[in-house]
């Protein structure tokens, strides 16, 4: 299965390890992801918080480019999905702001592609028994508290994945490795990464009460899609350091007895190795 990939700003510095267990994981699962070539920032940090129509040029310019791969387009990064998914949104359905982004960027839409993120490729193009076949070390003990953040699957009438309020889609996936997802009331709740320079301390208690909150539903670790929630819950959480934050592509991986998973786990801020090697999940 070929599909375009658009790997997004963070993907190509401090979330590489999202990057490289995804394409880890595809290849193991039949995918080919190929990144669309000269793929340009989506704007997802600042363009939708200053200009409202460079917001909106900006991830179109990148459809127009996946239009001409001719193949359907996934996106790992939570916040680069929400650019690019408004954007096939606004083309789809507002004539007037369509006709002048088109204009903008001098194509014209077809809406023959579909912009997915990750989650949603691995949940709707894999079937479940495929995920099953390739596990080889079970991921037995580790309770996981699934943590989709605000952009993943909202808002519903642009996303069309997944409930909004309470997700199961990386549930479901977790499940599959032999982790065991934990029920709690903070799936969808914002961790405040676009905050993380300007009003640090808000954004410090904010990711301390999805912490507490994770940690009291029984959850030994948080699971993510996004590379902003990933690096702000690791990297904004004041004296809570014992908590490692996983992409789910990482924990599948590790799951699946990919070669060289460990090297994933060694760049995050928070070393996940004491609670992996607890559970005999890692040497």
């Amino acid at each position: 299965m070929d599909l375009s990939y658009y790997p997004g700003c963070s993907l190509e510095s401090s979330a590489k390890e999202f990057d490289h267990s995804a394409m880890a994981v595809g290849r193991a699962l039949g995918i080919n992801f190929i990144e669309l070539k000269d793929w340009s920032c989506c704007g997802a940090t600042s363009a939708h918080g200053t200009n409202h129509l460079l917001a909106a040029a900006l991830p179109t310019r990148n459809l127009d480019i996946a239009q001409e791969a001719g193949l359907d387009l996934a996106i790992p990064c939570a916040a680069c999905y929400s650019r690019l998914k408004r954007a096939d949104y606004i083309l789809r359905n507002n004539q007037c702001q369509s006709k002048e982004l088109e204009g903008i960027v001098d194509f014209k839409y077809s809406g023959k592609i579909k912009v997915m993120s990750l989650l949603e490729t691995f949940s709707t193009r894999i079937e479940p028994k495929e995920i099953t076949q390739l596990i080889k070390k079970p991921l037995e003990g580790l309770k996981v508290a699934c943590y989709y953040g605000c952009l993943l699957v909202r808002p519903p009438e642009v996303t069309c994945f997944d409930n909004p309020e309470n997700p199961q889609s990386m549930d479901k996936l977790m499940k599959l490795t032999g982790a065991e997802p934990v029920r709690w009331s903070y799936k969808t709740d914002c961790c405040g990464a676009n905050l993380s320079l300007t009003a640090s301390q808000t954004v410090v208690k904010m990711v301390t009460r999805l912490l507490d909150m994770a940690e009291e539903a029984g959850a030994q670790a948080l699971v993510t899609a996004c590379p902003l929630c990933q690096m702000n819950l690791e990297s904004r959480r004041g004296s809570r350091t014992n908590m490692p934050v996983f992409f789910f592509t990482e924990l599948l991986g590790l799951a699946m007895g990919i070669q060289d998973s460990s090297k994933w786990f060694a760049k995050h801020i928070v070393d996940p190795f004491p609670l992996l090697r607890s559970l005999s999940l890692a040497k």
